[in-house]
């Protein structure tokens, strides 16, 4: 008896699904360094969206936030000089350094004008409000004539 291996013209969908998702996740979110992506929550409710971005130990200064057509992307890049003293002559001097992107495509009906972002206790609110015609509208009710 012969074994003849059937080789189809046609990839299963699931293999290019999760390989595509796979590269597309890579290339949107990452971290330059051996340092942890940071976490988030992403809340939905009537008006819009919240990203809550849990990075403790940052700045204000430290995030840089951009809407490019419909990716909203939360980056941040640091450099931490552990010598406290520039006057001092050091034979070894130690750097640590930290960045990290995450992007998230946001639905078409978003007011990209009206973003608006916090930094409180260690975590970073970015608010996302929805259009009018995107809201829930109220029950209206039609009089039959």
């Amino acid at each position: 008896m012969t074994l003849v291996k059937y080789k189809t013209q046609h990839p299963s969908l699931l293999d290019g699904f999760f390989k595509n998702e796979i590269d597309h996740w890579a290339r949107r979110n990452f971290s330059t360094t051996n340092t942890t992506i940071p976490s988030i929550n992403i809340k939905e409710n009537l008006d819009g969206f919240e990203v809550e971005v849990a990075a403790p130990g940052f700045e204000k200064k430290d995030f840089n936030i951009e809407l490019n057509n419909e990716v909203l992307t939360i980056s941040s890049e640091r450099v931490h000089d552990n010598v406290e003293d520039e006057n001092e002559k050091y034979t070894t001097k130690e750097y640590s350094y930290e960045s990290f992107s995450r992007s998230f495509t946001l639905p078409k009906l978003i007011e990209g004008d009206k973003i608006t972002a916090n930094y409180k206790n260690g975590i970073l609110h970015v608010v996302i409000p929805k259009k009018e015609e995107a809201k829930p509208q109220p029950v209206k009710q039609i009089a039959v004539k």
